[in-house]
């Protein structure tokens, strides 16, 4: 039976980082017997520098994509800068033949510009949010997945989901059997979804152009556990209910439920981290009217429950 073959795609100046999680991962053996058969491939069939201090010299040019069954693409160099046409018409030659094309990080980027992933999920590093929403609005980016896989085109998140990616499609490949085995080998958990959320902070503004708003939101943060009416708040900053919710909105971005929801949650995650409060008392102080509405809604905005996040990010001891 032959091996699966992946082509591992370099680039100029490409991530040392990136580069090394697939090649480590497609290029170890079990048994003494590799698991894939690993290609690295040059678009110029030239050796490539790095972004510092390492070159490596590939095993051929765009030709090798022709056969390989995975075809990876490990970040990308420069968000600005398209594939060459040749790279790009060799990926969607690799798809259509029925292979897995993968971007690894900005490497999402390499797939998006060849129109790969036009009408389909994809994730990427959550640094990049905003920039591939306006650059590729036909696709739909899941800033929350580790990695997303539709239709054998396989995108990922940054730095370490960049490995999770690499292990499904171990998995897909080998069986969960050898995908632990390999997990194990390199000492990370042998199977993370790839719809768990990125563990990542999507600050809100302390402060706004608007210094009566500003005045309101410091208020607000220091009695988040009180419950507040629009109707309440508005007379506070001595406007109408109408006048105060388009103020609101314009100096936030936010209505003042989405605001107050997100600071919530700002806290409540300080609170899981820093204390050993249970939940039903985290919850209390943070102004969730249930320590069940507290658990909806943290699982809704990080894919993982309140517990789970103190158990990853939390340390013991008292509240500080």
């Amino acid at each position: 039976m032959s091996l699966p073959r992946v082509g591992l795609i370099l680039y100029p100046r490409f991530s040392p980082f990136h580069f090394s999680v697939p090649y480590m991962v497609f290029g170890m053996a079990w048994s003494e017997r590799p698991l894939f058969e690993l290609l690295i491939v040059g678009p110029e069939g030239e050796p490539l520098e790095a972004e510092r201090a390492m070159t490596v010299r590939p095993d051929g040019g765009l030709e090798l994509l022709e056969e390989v069954d995975i075809a990876v693409v490990p970040g990308w160099h420069d968000l600005d800068e398209p594939p060459a046409p040749e790279l790009s018409e060799a990926l969607i030659r690799c798809h259509r033949r029925g292979a897995h094309v993968v971007g690894l990080c900005y490497g999402a980027y390499a797939l998006a510009y060849a129109g790969l992933l036009d009408g389909r999920r994809a994730s990427t590093h959550w640094v990049a949010e905003r920039d591939f929403g306006r650059r590729f609005p036909e696709v739909g980016l899941d800033t929350n997945a580790l990695y997303v896989e539709e239709d054998r085109l396989v995108t990922s998140a940054g730095t370490a989901a960049g490995l999770d990616c690499c292990l499904f499609l171990v998995r897909e490949y080998h069986g969960a059997g050898i995908a632990n085995q390999v997990a194990r080998l390199l000492v990370v958990p042998p199977h993370r979804e790839g719809g768990q959320a990125q563990f990542i902070e999507q600050p809100v503004a302390i402060s706004t152009q608007d210094a009566q708003i500003n005045r309101l939101l410091d208020y607000l943060r220091e009695h988040l556990a009180e419950a507040h009416s629009l109707d309440a708040l508005a007379a506070r900053t001595a406007m109408s209910r109408r006048t105060f919710t388009r103020h609101f909105h314009r100096a936030t971005g936010m209505t003042v439920g989405q605001w107050l929801i997100h600071e919530r949650l700002r806290r409540s995650r300080e609170l899981l981290e820093t204390s050993s409060l249970p939940i039903e008392r985290v919850a209390e102080r943070c102004g969730f009217q249930t320590a069940t509405a507290f658990r909806q809604q943290f699982r809704q905005h990080y894919r993982v429950s309140p517990r789970e996040w103190r158990k990853t990010f939390g340390g013991p001891g008292d509240e500080r």
